[in-house]
Order: structure tokens, then sequence, then C-alpha cells
């Protein structure tokens, strides 16, 4: 979903925002080997932040500003805000079932694929988003800028108030600093037990969990206000000053919070949510300054491609790197192993230390995956949810 300001061209800013997001999402998921990665090209392990927990915040803040830039003049044109609900709900359930797609494929028929619902991994990625987008783009409908600013602000105090304040049975209230314990993993174990991610911090945690949406929502708005910001009359220099300006104080108000509330990705604790939307912020406001203001296009091009089909890519790139991890192949030495872990060892491993070969093989996959979406982008296809 993208739009432009007043409905003229399209912000080709956000499109290679987006691109970038997507094609560092893409990186950070696929290493040649999850033994030997760069520390920044992996999650922190609980409280703090590393390059790989500035992604999915940017991610949910874009489809923010690309809300506002495609419904805000429908709306000042009258609308209905029922029909563009019912449009909503469309996509949100669509991604919802392409998030629960990716984790359920190959639904053990190819590969040796082991399948059962009853670990199926109901939270995910795409299933926040989706979540996100249903809920932002309700609030977006029938509230105004001074009604958001609100939501935001409840969302984000209560969700705090509930983490701290909330007895977890067996533990107390206010657990933060470690995830067993916490009031996210307390919800997320009894009621998605069996359903959360097997990679979690603990078993039964899961980081897209039930409570930790709550103000993940808050980021989709931020992105909301920052739509209508884009939507003045004022002029573009103005404008990026300002994006600048409320970036370094978000970042600065974020990193205040976190002697309270520590920044965690995994809990999406209200200071994470502040604290990388300003960087949102900032980073975005670069790219606006040198796109769409000073008309430097041509270096952006690859990431514009990549944000003009950025859930499609998304969802592709996860199924070719799933499929590689199911078939197995012999190597030299008759052992059996995945064709993934074949093509790593084989091509990359030779020629790097173990922590190059395996972002090397990261950054050859992104590169696989832009051939596809150049390949559609010349062809004119866009896959539109």
């Amino acid at each position: 979903m993208s739009a432009s300001p007043s409905g003229q061209q399209r912000l080709l800013s956000l499109d290679a925002f987006r691109g970038a997001t997507i094609a560092g999402m893409i990186m950070v998921n696929n290493p040649g080997s999850w033994s030997t990665i760069y520390p920044q090209l992996e999650h922190a392990s609980w409280n703090g932040w590393t390059f790989t927990d500035f992604i999915f915040p940017f991610f949910l803040w874009i489809v923010g500003v690309a809300m506002t830039l495609s419904f805000a003049k429908r709306v000042e044109q009258g609308a209905n805000k029922v029909q563009l609900m019912g449009h909503v709900v469309r996509r949100a359930v669509i991604i919802f079932g392409l998030g629960l797609f990716l984790a359920a494929f190959p639904f053990g028929l190819l590969f040796g694929h082991q399948f059962s619902l009853a670990n199926l991994r109901i939270p995910g990625v795409l299933q926040r988003i989706a979540v996100c987008y249903l809920i932002a783009s309700a609030i977006f409908l029938w509230s105004n800028v001074r009604g958001q600013i609100a939501w935001i602000v409840g969302l984000l105090a209560s969700y705090w108030l509930m983490v701290m304040l909330i007895p977890v049975p067996g533990f107390g209230a206010g657990v933060v600093n470690q995830p067993t314990g916490s009031l996210c993993w307390w919800i997320d174990s009894n009621l998605l037990a069996g359903h959360t991610w097997r990679g979690a911090p603990v078993p039964g945690f899961d980081p897209e969990g039930i409570l930790s949406t709550i103000p993940a929502i808050a980021t989709t708005l931020l992105g909301v206000l920052t739509g209508h910001w884009l939507r003045t009359a004022r002029s573009q220099e103005e404008k990026t000053v300002w994006m600048f300006v409320a970036g370094e104080f978000m970042m600065l108000l974020g990193a205040i919070l976190d002697m309270w509330l520590p920044i965690n990705k995994n809990m999406w604790t209200s200071s994470y949510v502040i604290f990388m939307a300003g960087w949102a912020l900032v980073i975005f406001a670069m790219f606006y300054w040198l796109i769409d203001v000073k008309g430097y296009k041509k270096w952006a091009l690859p990431f514009q491609i990549y944000g003009m089909n950025a859930i499609t890519v998304f969802v592709l790139s996860g199924l070719i790197a799933k499929t590689l991890g199911l078939i197995k192949v012999a190597g030299a030495d008759g052992t059996m192993m995945s064709l993934q872990h074949l093509i790593y060892t084989s091509v990359f491993v030779p020629i790097a230390s173990p922590l190059n070969a395996s972002l090397l093989f990261a950054i050859c996959f992104i590169c696989v995956m832009f051939l596809v979406v150049w390949g559609m982008w010349k062809m004119k296809w866009f896959v539109k949810i």
C-alpha cells in the first residue's frame, strides 16, 4: 500500500525505505549459518537492541505512513468509511493467512516435513502486521489527529502499567529483566500453549505474542502521524527539518525511559516503541531529503524495486529459505545435509572466514530475491493485497 501526499506523484522515498527495510529483514533471516553471525545481525538476547531490532518496527511504522497517504485523500473526498474498513479487513485476513501459510508450509507433504496443527505457530511477523494494520486503520478512520495521539499515549501507558503492576502467579509484578515471569510470557504460555515460536528465549514466550501487540499498534500509529505531517502544505525543507527534530527528541526520550522500562524488542516495550519510531523518523527523513527533495533517485532504485513488492518478496523468500532447509542431499563424504547447508559450505565457506561466509550467503540471498522483484518490476507486476 503506498500513495503520495495530497494524491500527487508517488512518494519514492517511502518505497525506498520500505525496500531497504525488507532487504534488511531478508538478510537477518537468512544467514549461511545461525552459529556464525555478527552480533548486530541477530536480535538482542533480551534487553537492549541491535541493528536487527530496528527492522520490524520500521516496517510497522511504514505501514502507518502508507495508510495515511492511501486513505486520507479518499476520506476527505467523502469515501464511505465502512467500505474502506471492509477493504482493510480483507487485506488483514489475507496477510494473516499468508503468515500462517509460511508457518505451515509445506504441510507435511514434501521433503519429510513434519506438520501438526497442535504445534503450529499462530503468531508471527505477517500476523502482527495484519493485526496492527487492522486496528490502526480503524483508529485512523474514526478519529482525528488529536484522537490518534491520545490512542498512542493510551496504548503505551496502559501496556506499561499492565506489565509493571499485574502480578504473574509465582513471580509477582514487574518482571522485565528476563522472559520467564514476565506478563507477556505468562499470557502467551497459557493462551497460546503449543503455538508459540520454538526459537523464543524461553518455551511459551513469543516475540510476536498477544500482549506485546498492544504497543506495536502504537508503532503503526506513530507512522500514521508522520503521514499526516507529510500531507501538510508546509515546504519539503520544513517537513524534513521537523522530522529530524522530532526523531532526535523521540530517540532521547526512549533512551531516558529505558531507565525505568528497558528497551526490549521481545516485549516490544513502550520505551522501545518511542526509541525505534525516533530512528525511523530520522532515517526516513534522510531518504525523503535525498530522493524527493533533492532528486537523487538513481542510487535508491534497487530499494524502490524491492519496496514496490515488499510483502511478495518477503513471503517468497520465506518459502525458498524453508525449502532449501528441508531438501536433504548427500555431501562429499556421503553425510546427509540440507541443500542450504551444502550451498553454504561448498560455495561460501572456502572463500571467507566463518562470519563473513555466513554474511555473504545472506547478501547473495538478497541479490537472488532482487532478481525476482526486478523481473516483476520490468513486467510491471505489482501484487496488491
